[in-house]
This record gives structure tokens, sequence and C-alpha cells, in this order.
């Protein structure tokens, strides 16, 4: 199993995660069993150990939830690989598919049980993100791309936070969490308002100097009334690769020396196509191609015997 991660180079994700998120964790065990355990009483409470094993090649993510379900059910884990390195699934000279060791749960069984399906699928969800997420950050590396690689807000209601977690494993910024975090103004927010020029005007009576406000540009035009009206990041929407390169070139050299703007685009972007849009005047690039209808990365936990 290879080491390499990206480094987070001031402390460990886990620490990001805010107080309220094991209640999160409580709620997914009380609805996978809301009332009668008949498995568990099949099994009873014997101490016993079970192995996770890696059955696919991804990125281990979504540790401190999985440790979590299990600290709920009783059990303890110890993990033999590390968040954010690559699960290595081929064994022997001829590459032959097979499984890793990647923990070792211990504890009742009924406990091991009733955590099992849980833990499993957050742990698939979040590793898959982070796979997925690590191989679009390593195709725009290598095609030299140095801004910055972000996910969306496409998440699914009540597993943001697992979602969000697995983005940052991987090496993307989460970009904005949820509506407070950040003022987007999007075509609705305009069309809503009247003009762009207004909507940003409003949009800063209320956020104050600590929140950014960002306007959707459908075009270079509207960028340009973006940016005069004060926006500080303005996204080119669903431009195509060539569009992005000679608009973004445009607008930062209009600009240079009048106003400070980040330049993001967004829609359409995929693993297949990204290259495309890369250019130094990019400032963002943000997809939920990450995230959205990506495949899960495979786990099994099998009590020892």
């Amino acid at each position: 199993m290879s080491t390499q991660t990206i480094p987070i180079e001031h402390g460990q994700l886990q620490h990001l995660l805010p107080p309220s998120w094991k209640t999160q964790v409580t709620a997914w065990l009380a609805e996978d069993t809301p009332s009668m355990d008949y498995g568990g009483f099949v099994v009873g409470d014997d101490v016993r150990t079970a192995t996770l094993w890696g059955k696919s090649a991804g990125i281990l993510a979504g540790v401190p939830f999985f440790d979590e379900v299990f600290a709920q059910c009783g059990c303890e884990v110890q993990w033999e690989t590390k968040e954010g390195c690559h699960i290595d699934t081929m064994t022997g000279n001829h590459g032959k598919k097979g499984k890793a060791k990647i923990a070792t749960v211990k504890g009742p069984v009924r406990g091991l049980l009733i955590g099992e399906r849980v833990a499993l699928n957050i742990l698939a969800r979040c590793s898959g993100i982070a796979s997925s997420t690590r191989n679009l950050v390593i195709n725009l590396r290598s095609a030299g791309y140095k801004g910055i690689v972000a996910g969306t807000r496409k998440t699914t209601p009540g597993f943001r936070l697992v979602e969000k977690y697995g983005m940052l494993v991987g090496g993307a910024d989460m970009h904005r969490m949820d509506l407070s975090s950040m003022v987007m103004l999007k075509d609705n927010h305009v069309w809503a308002r009247g003009s762009i020029t207004d909507a940003v005007k409003t949009a800063k009576a209320v956020a104050g100097f600590a929140i950014k406000v960002e306007v959707e540009a459908q075009s270079e035009a509207e960028a340009d009334e973006a940016i005069e009206a004060g926006a500080d990041v303005v996204m080119l929407d669903n431009f195509s690769g060539d569009g992005v390169k000679v608009a973004a070139r445009s607008l930062k050299e209009r600009w240079a020396g009048k106003k400070f703007f980040l330049l993001e685009v967004s829609g359409g972007l995929r693993v297949e196509n990204a290259e495309e849009y890369v250019c130094h005047d990019i400032d963002i690039m943000s997809t939920s191609c990450i995230h959205q209808g990506v495949g899960h990365v495979d786990f099994s936990l099998k009590i020892d015997h």
C-alpha cells in the first residue's frame, strides 16, 4: 500500500469537524436500528474481532466517521492504513485483484454487526469521493494548473459533512459549505433582483466585510458588471475551454490595477475534459464531478473465525 498523501501542514482533518457531528452518527445508527435488533439477540455480546478489508483500489477516507460508529456500538478500531493513503488490492507478480487489510475492529459481536453496514456505507462513499477528487487534482496538476480545485454544494442532504470531508482528503477545496458560508449570486438571484449591480450592492449591505460575494456570469459583459459592482469572485459559468481562456485573459488585463477579484470556472467540467480549461488566469476550477455519481470504494467487514 502506497503511503503517498497530499499533506495537511497544520493539523488533522478530523479536528475540523464541528461538535455536533457525532449526533449525525447517532441518527444514522437510529435509522438502521429503529426498534428491535433481532440479529443482535442471536449473536449476543461475546467479544470478538473483525477485519476490515479493502476490496477495490482507491483512497481511504472517512476514518473519523467509521471510528465513531463503532465507538457508539462499544467497539474499538485499530487501523493498518492511514487516511489519505492509496488502497492497493493487487497481489503477486501477475497483478491479480485481491484484498488489503485496512483495520481491525474489536468489541461485542452485537456491536460489530449493528455498526457494520452503517460504517461501511460511510467509508465506501467518502473514499469514493476522495479517490475521484485525487484523480482530478493529479490530472490538473500534471497539466500545469496551479490554482484551486474545488467541489460544489451539490451534495446529499444530511450527508454533506461526509462528502465535503472526502473532498478535503482527496486534496480539493470544499468551496462554500452552505448558504451561510459565502454569498453566491446565481442567474436566479440576478433575475429576481433585476441586475447584477443591484444584487451585489444588496448582498454587500448585509454580508459585511467578512463574507465574500461571488457572481455567476454567463458572458464577459456580465463579468465586467460584476467586477465593477465589487464582486470578490466571478464565476465564468458554462464557457467552453477556449472561451474561458479568452475571457479570463481579457478580464484580468482590463481590470489590472483597478479591481481585485478572483476568477472561477465551473459548469461542465469533468475529469476527462478539465485539462481543456487550464490557464493561468483562472484562480479556481470548481466541479461536482468529484462527488456526484462517483463510484464507491468496496470494503467488507468479516468477523475472524
